[in-house]
């Protein structure tokens, strides 16, 4: 099965920095695009930040300019760097992969489990 796994999360103070990591793993053959998303116990699951495999980007515009989504053409890992952090980003993150099995097939998403952030003094 295709396996999805966040890494990376911790503890950071505010105006700090923090990278996570997304592995996926399995039966793949192209990896057509990484999200990221977080949630916060309570509250809905939310959007941050989303990449295609051509390089387009797309931020919630509570962390543009703050956070960047990236990873190497056709690897299988991707990454969120976020800087100046604030507390208001506590929340686990959540990477969502959508995967091809296989060559000239449609893509299905497989979410990870997440990895906690916390920013705080």
């Amino acid at each position: 099965q295709v396996q999805v796994v966040e890494s990376g999360g911790g503890l950071v103070q505010p105006g700090g920095s923090l990278s996570l990591s997304c592995s996926a793993s399995g039966r793949i053959s192209s990896v057509a695009g990484m999200a990221w998303y977080r949630q916060a116990p309570g509250k809905e699951r939310e959007f941050v930040a989303a990449r295609v495999s051509g390089g387009a980007t797309n931020y919630a515009d509570a962390v543009k300019e703050r956070f960047t989504i990236y990873r190497d053409s056709g690897a299988k890992v991707g990454y969120l760097h976020m800087n100046n952090l604030k507390p208001e980003d506590t929340a686990v993150y959540y990477c969502k992969a959508a995967i091809r099995s296989r060559p000239g097939s449609g893509t299905s998403d497989y979410w990870g489990e997440g990895t906690q952030v916390t920013v705080a003094s």
